[in-house]
């Protein structure tokens, strides 16, 4: 299953792992049963935006949110970090996918490689800092 933003068609379809898909095809039902008739092309929509053709609002999706481990600033950030991750940590990737600004790319890109490297030395046990007998074991 791909998606493709409602606002921009064509610009880009994102492939969903198995959990993101199941979880958007349950919503869908959710909201294919309370609002059978709406015509709102957005995923995420409320009783008021139902009946209408535009987006919820950032405030509402804020208010949302509030109380739960997971933030729409923290959901954001996980995506952006896991797909420099997953795909490798191209700016010119992270800018085209998201929309970010050049110098914001390069940021993730470089915060990326630093977690790749990081994981890279833990997971090699030649760089281990432990110290050596004489015979170097």
């Amino acid at each position: 299953m791909d998606w493709e933003p409602p606002q921009n068609p064509g610009r880009f379809t994102r492939p969903l792992d198995d959990l993101t898909r199941q979880m958007i095809l349950d919503w869908l039902g959710h909201r294919r049963n309370r609002w059978p008739d709406t015509s709102n092309p957005y995923l995420i929509i409320n009783q008021q935006t139902a009946v209408e053709t535009g987006p919820v609002s950032k405030v509402w999706l804020t208010e949302s949110f509030r109380g739960q481990a997971a933030t729409l600033e923290r959901l954001r950030v996980h995506r952006q970090l896991d797909e420099a991750l997953t795909q490798g940590p191209d700016p010119l990737h992270l800018a085209s996918v998201f929309g970010l600004d050049p110098k914001t790319a390069i940021r993730y890109a470089e915060n990326a490689r630093a977690l790749l490297a990081t994981t890279a030395e833990d997971q090699d046990p030649a760089s281990s800092r432990e110290p050596k007998d004489q015979n170097g074991l």
